[in-house]
């Protein structure tokens, strides 16, 4: 079977338990921590530019998480009913959550810590989003079956 027929089933199953936005949330989450983390790997050995800078100024990648999460969550609750426009804020605030986790350590420790022992606290925080995200996933399953058998 072909990958992208594997991911269409995927994403139709999700829809058809509700689970659509979750699945997104937690996809584009994982994505973005994987490249964030790529990426940050790479300018560190200079072989990726640094944009984040302005002037002598250092903006993390929490501050565009955290402008993300802003808006995405406020456009989800100001326009929930437009289903679109819910599944497009799941990814976004997706990506704006991992952004976000991925410098947790640096919301802790209020200083740049990211590739220190204290670093460390902020990959735990991606781990337990991810087990949490994953958990209403599965959640979602085990109800579906459940009021699928209280039917019959």
């Amino acid at each position: 079977m072909k990958v992208h027929k594997v991911v269409i089933q995927h994403l139709q199953h999700a829809d058809k338990i509700n689970k659509l936005s979750h699945l997104l949330v937690l996809v584009s989450f994982l994505g973005t921590f994987v490249i964030s983390r790529i990426i940050t790997m790479l300018q560190v050995a200079d072989l990726f530019p640094t944009p984040n800078k302005i002037g002598d100024l250092h903006v993390h990648h929490l501050v565009p998480g955290i402008i993300l999460l802003l808006i995405s969550g406020y456009v989800a609750i100001s326009f929930w009913t437009s289903r679109r426009l819910h599944l497009l804020m799941s990814i976004l605030f997706g990506i704006g959550a991992a952004l976000t986790l991925d410098e947790f350590s640096l919301w802790l420790f209020l200083e740049d810590v990211y590739w220190q022992e204290e670093g460390r606290i902020s990959i735990d925080a991606v781990i337990i989003a991810v087990a949490i995200l994953s958990l209403t996933l599965v959640v979602g399953q085990v109800h579906l079956s459940h009021r699928r058998q209280k039917r019959r």
